[in-house]
């Protein structure tokens, strides 16, 4: 799990450089950075989150089926990263052989911890009613290949091969967010919840028609670009969105009347899914391409940096410094991470982003102050990281010591 842990803390400082790098762009005052949006992208999602997901995902398994913390995978680890780097080197100068070579290396790390994941079983059927987390990091490892094989094919135009008639584009953004990172989250719901929260979820047995609400939303939303199908994006839409909102229900309930639970850490999880929600909430005008109401493909282009830096970022804002605390620092009563800066920062920057869309005159100036407040929401979180990882590498040092 540490090497996991310095990585995301390494791509914690890239992100944050390129945030501030993406606002000179905006405001022009970088023009040769243009067009290194989906790069920026991937340093939050293949870069932070890809990173703390492949590290807890088979700890938690373990844990939920009490056996003993897993070894750290090297070969999981080194295939993740390798690939990772030479996707991110492969990206900007659109290098296919870099590109197929990462996409490669990265599909077969989550292979690998598939098989990993697969073969965690119980040593006892006792332990049945804490297993529902590990179905959902499953489905989602599932999407997460269809989004690299996808995402590798969009560069050397795989798109006839994998009989994609619509946006090849969609499909990879789909797989990866509505599949992949929407279920390992309900994931993290499930199996840490209740030691977030200090209280179980209002009804744990709705999380299996949760799941299979999510999986079949996941899989029509990831068909209707795929297919050009309106009716799957809409019964896709409508199935997630619906098994969303019932897990924030049931994960709001428990906490209603005790402002004690309101934590910052639990307000950035929890208001994170409103920029979720908030494109699917646009779906019809970038289905249907309504340009007279919605600025349709502005839409299209914009809101998929909306949810990486209001969903994604602001959830991993809670959870990256919690999965620090307990395995960096060896701290099993950890608390969720974040700050009520980092959370105004945050929230304000996705707002921004949204009104860049709607006023044409100000785009720039607004788009340019999103990545502004995003990169100083990155602040506050990374200095909570540093703390942390002195106190762990503190904590390694003495031990060493006492062993010799």
């Amino acid at each position: 799990m540490i090497p996991y842990l310095i990585m995301t803390f390494l791509y914690f400082v890239v992100a944050i450089v390129a945030a501030l790098a993406a606002s000179f762009s905006m405001w022009n005052i970088l023009g040769w950075i243009h067009g290194t949006v989906w790069l920026r992208v991937h340093f939050v999602t293949l870069g932070i989150v890809t990173q703390l997901l492949f590290g807890v995902m088979p700890i938690l398994t373990a844990k939920a089926h009490n056996l003993p913390r897993p070894k750290t995978r090297w070969d999981i680890w080194l295939a993740l990263n390798a690939g990772i780097a030479l996707l991110l080197i492969g990206i900007p100068p659109t290098n296919k052989v870099a590109i197929i070579a990462g996409g490669t290396l990265v599909f077969a790390a989550t292979t690998l911890l598939l098989i990993q994941l697969a073969k965690i079983r119980a040593h006892s059927e006792k332990t049945l009613a804490v297993k529902e987390g590990r179905k959902f990091y499953i489905a989602g490892l599932f999407y997460f290949l269809i989004g690299i094989l996808v995402g590798t094919g969009m560069f050397p135009g795989w798109e006839e091969a994998l009989g994609i008639v619509g946006d090849i584009g969609e499909v990879h953004i789909h797989a990866n967010n509505w599949g992949f990172m929407s279920l390992v989250f309900i994931g993290f719901f499930v199996d840490l919840y209740p030691k977030w929260a200090k209280r179980p979820l209002h009804n744990p047995k709705a999380i299996t028609p949760i799941f299979w609400m999510m999986t079949a939303g996941a899989m029509g939303l990831v068909l209707s670009p795929w297919l050009a199908s309106m009716t799957l994006a809409a019964i896709g839409a409508l199935l997630h969105t619906s098994a969303n909102i019932w897990l924030l229900v049931i994960a709001i309930k428990p906490l209603r009347g005790d402002k004690s639970a309101w934590t910052a850490g639990m307000a950035q999880m929890l208001v994170s899914y409103f920029w979720l929600f908030a494109p699917l909430s646009m779906a019809p005008f970038i289905i249907f391409g309504i340009e007279g109401v919605m600025p349709a493909e502005l839409l299209e282009r914009t809101t998929p940096q909306a949810l990486i830096y209001g969903w994604l970022l602001q959830f991993g804002y809670a959870v990256v410094p919690y999965f620090f605390h307990r395995f960096f620092v060896n701290e099993e009563e950890a608390e969720l991470g974040g700050t009520w800066l980092s959370f105004w920062l945050v929230n304000s920057g996705a707002i921004l982003l949204w009104a860049s869309i709607f006023i044409e005159s100000l785009r720039g100036l607004l788009h340019g102050g999103a990545y502004i407040l995003w990169m100083a929401s990155f602040i506050p979180v990374l200095l909570d990281l540093r703390k942390k990882t002195k106190t762990g590498m503190a904590k390694a040092e003495i031990a060493i010591s006492h062993a010799e």
